[in-house]
Parts: structure tokens; sequence; C-alpha cells
């Protein structure tokens, strides 16, 4: 590696640095940066898709091949980040809920604001504060459903 690689390869780790701690700053339990290559996954989505275990989730087989390649999904990709929200609202009592019989009770984290709202909107503010300390990289924030493999991305979380 040149030493002109090697600035730019610091470059991109000074900024994952950063991204992991302003994810922090915004409560998410851990950060990611990783890159898109998904083809080890591909054949796993593909077969998942053609089984139909996506259910009534046709957003997964809308795309379908292009969600094993972000690239193709949202042109320009170069890296995925991946954040993980520990979700317990507390302004929610559970033994509340569980005593009102005329109240369902699904899960703690259901209680509360609507986690797939509470977690786009920290991932957005993250990508704001991105764009403004670098303003020619553009960004798509995917709230539980990225494009991919989640298990790819979250073993870098």
């Amino acid at each position: 590696m040149n030493a002109t690689q090697q600035a730019v390869e610091q470059d991109w780790s000074a900024l994952a640095l950063a991204i992991k701690a302003w994810g922090r700053e915004l409560g998410f339990a851990a950060v990611a940066v990783a890159d898109v290559d998904l083809h080890e996954a591909e054949p796993r989505l593909l077969r998942w898709l053609e089984r139909g275990l996506h259910g009534e989730m046709d957003y997964m087989a809308r795309h379908g091949p292009k969600r094993a390649r972000p690239a193709e999904l949202v042109p320009g990709t170069l890296r995925v980040i991946s954040a993980r929200l520990d979700y317990w609202p507390e302004a929610a009592d559970a033994r509340e809920a569980l005593r009102d019989g005329a109240r369902a009770y699904i899960s703690r984290y259901a209680l509360g604001r609507d986690y797939h709202k509470v977690m786009h909107g920290r991932l957005q503010k993250l990508a704001e504060r991105i764009s403004a300390e670098m303003a020619d990289l553009g960004s798509r924030v995917f709230g539980d459903s990225p494009p991919g493999s989640k298990r790819k991305f979250q073993a870098h979380v």
C-alpha cells in the first residue's frame, strides 16, 4: 500500500470511528461499518425467497437478488452502517398493562412508541450527521428491512 492509499484508508478509519461515536451519542448500543460484499449470503437469500419464507413481507421479494447486492439496490453504495438499539420504553408500566384486561400485551417493547419509528428517526439523525461532515457522501436509511443479509451486517455490531 502506497502513502496515498494509506492516507485514504486512515481517513475512512477515522470516519468509521466518528460514526460509531455519533451513534452512541444518539443512544445506539452499538454501531458497525461493513463492506457490501454479500456474495456468500445470496444463495441462501434466494432459497429463502423461493420457499416463500418471507410470508407477507413482499418488499423482501420485490428486488430479489438485489437484496444481496446493496450497491445495485442503492447505486454507489460503498458501506453499510448497522446499529443496535436496546429498546426498553421506560414510560410504559408492564405490570399495569398486564392487569388491564382490555389491553393486549405482546411484548415489552410494544408498550412504547413504535420501535421502527424510533429506530428510523435515530438512523436518519445519524445519516444527517454523516452528511454534515462528509457532504459528498449520500445515504439511505433502512429500518429493520435492510437489503441483503442482516446477519452479515449484524456480525459487525
